[in-house]
């Protein structure tokens, strides 16, 4: 019909609207709200490791890369013209990882962080064939960002993750499988948990994935409430005022995994966090009241609280300030 939609999480909202079954997120609160925490942790936090992995080892995956950029820039070219226009392009996106905090002195870190995190995620689709149960969520959308584009699929990455987290490499096939259900779960029913819980597994990928986020969120948060509050409404979120899908608003800097991190802020991550926030926001007593046991659990609590001067909203794909 000639609608262009720009960002995951808008087609999904769209086709949620037009289509409501079957369902891609869970009508439970609890679940809804881990659902949300996910899709803004894998879609802007794991960002850095992803770009970590594939430009760091640049030179060990050249080949792949050159072929997967060209794959979507040109056609009707020879193996070599494609390759080489591949290559000028490609020297943009390596240039990202100054402002994404990636150097010599945090690469262990970021290293560690993604080990971790892969343990965790491997121990839980042992037991679950997505996050939340028998069928993927927006959570998992989120995940499968950086967890297949990048880190599951580039050589050196995809070979860490077969080697030390096979489980987690055969949820991103899962997630590129049209049928749901997989053989590997026997009578594992294509609904989320029961009486909205969330896996004990699921809660151990919690905590090690929110006390490795907050830290940033807390630095992200202050810059963009610094940065804010002389704005006026519908100001781009921008440092420069240029139009930028991941625009940033200043430097942070932060200490994490003993290591003091340096990045450009991520408004972006903010703005998709905000979802969750306001979902949370919305819950009634009793479901909040749950959601508070399951967050201070899994050290959340603070996550779901932090605290943004303006309110942030999506106009013409790009942010602006909404009030």
């Amino acid at each position: 019909q000639g609608e262009i939609v720009q960002d995951s999480g808008d087609i999904i909202d769209l086709l949620e609207s037009r289509h409501p079954t079957p369902v891609v997120d869970p009508v439970a609160p609890v679940q809804k709200l881990v659902s949300l925490l996910f899709d803004a942790f894998g879609s802007e936090y794991l960002l850095p490791a992803a770009m970590h992995y594939r430009w760091s080892y640049r030179e060990q995956q050249e080949a792949f890369l050159r072929a997967e950029f060209g794959r979507a820039i040109v056609a009707n070219k020879t193996r070599d013209e494609r390759r080489d226009t591949a290559a000028k392009v490609m020297a943009f996106f390596n240039g990202f990882l100054p402002n994404l905090g990636v150097f010599p002195e945090t690469i262990p870190a970021i290293e560690s962080a993604y080990l971790d995190l892969m343990e965790a995620l491997d121990e839980h689709f042992q037991w679950h064939p997505y996050l939340l149960g028998g069928r993927p969520s927006r959570g998992d959308f989120g995940m499968m960002a950086p967890l297949f584009a990048h880190l599951g699929r580039d050589p050196v990455p995809a070979g860490i993750m077969k080697a030390k987290a096979p489980n987690l490499f055969r949820w991103t096939e899962r997630m590129n499988s049209t049928p749901i259900s997989d053989g590997e779960y026997p009578g594992y029913a294509e609904t989320y948990a029961a009486d909205d819980a969330i896996p004990e597994t699921l809660e151990a990928v919690m905590c090690v994935a929110f006390a490795d986020w907050l830290p940033g969120l807390i630095a992200d948060a202050d810059c963009f409430n610094a940065w804010a509050a002389d704005k006026e409404e519908g100001a781009i979120v921008s440092r420069t005022g240029d139009r930028q899908v991941h625009p940033n608003v200043g430097k942070v800097e932060f200490d994490w995994r003993g290591v003091t991190y340096r990045r450009g802020s991520q408004p972006h991550m903010l703005w998709m966090l905000a979802a969750a926030q306001a979902h949370y926001a919305g819950m009634n007593v009793e479901a909040k009241a749950r959601a508070d046991t399951v967050l201070g659990r899994t050290g959340g609590s603070d996550i779901v609280r932090l605290k943004l001067d303006r309110r942030m909203k999506r106009q013409s794909n790009i942010l602006v300030l909404s009030d």
